[in-house]
């Protein structure tokens, strides 16, 4: 059933707003750092390391070490990294809190859903099967789908072009400052939800609205219309 409501669509980013991955991107960073003879680093420093793809991840481990990567060399190491995250992407990551019940009660209200995401699409859409999530997704656009990544506004838009709407129907729901940035970028209303993967107080990122957790997101649509 269509519902004529706002937000037509609502798209989400993934690690550190549906999905807390940082235990397996830290295991897998870990790995591969070990590979090329580096020491490993803590969750907590690999979780302020996440966010903008995975190119930027490698870019700031290794500047965490002191160190400064050739693009070539940066672009080898992302392809082990890969080669060692995605078959192990479920294995320590888990849903957060809501997940499951908003995006199933959102559907139910006929509104179309989907993940836009820095991370590559293969293992995004790994992620969304193994939580039962990707069959309720009209669009799943990952960081590798053409478009600059966020905090540019083209994976977004792209998204919201594959739902033929206009970014005006539309609320993203993210947790960091690239989400911000990209949903600003866009003109596309933005919540973000509190706790994810940024250095930054949540009330502080410049979103429309702040979210305590993923349930409280469908009371805040009235507000942001």
């Amino acid at each position: 059933m269509a519902t004529d409501g706002w937000p037509k669509a609502v798209l989400f980013d993934l690690d550190g707003t549906l999905v807390d991955s940082a235990p397996d991107l830290h295991a897998a960073l870990n790995q591969t750092l070990e590979s090329y003879g580096e020491p490993p680093f803590t969750l907590e420093a690999v979780t302020g390391m996440i966010g903008a793809g995975v190119p930027k991840l490698i870019e700031r481990a290794y500047a965490g070490l002191g160190k400064s990567l050739d693009a070539a060399t940066r672009d080898r190491i992302v392809d082990r990294f890969l080669k060692i995250y995605e078959p192990r992407s479920t294995e320590l990551t888990t849903l957060y809190s809501g997940a499951s019940e908003v995006t199933r009660q959102l559907k139910e209200e006929g509104r179309a859903l989907g993940v836009v995401t820095n991370k590559p699409g293969h293992a995004t859409e790994a992620i969304l099967r193994h939580f039962g999530l990707y069959d309720l997704m009209d669009v799943v656009v990952g960081g590798d789908a053409g478009p600059a990544k966020k905090p540019e506004p083209g994976l977004l838009l792209l998204a919201c072009e594959r739902l033929s709407l206009p970014p005006s129907d539309v609320l993203f729901v993210g947790d960091s400052e690239n989400d911000v940035g990209a949903a600003k970028a866009g003109a596309i209303a933005v919540v973000v939800v509190a706790g994810g993967y940024t250095r930054i107080a949540a009330e502080d990122l410049g979103a429309d609205a702040v979210a305590t957790g993923l349930a409280d997101l469908p009371q805040l649509f009235a507000s942001l219309r």
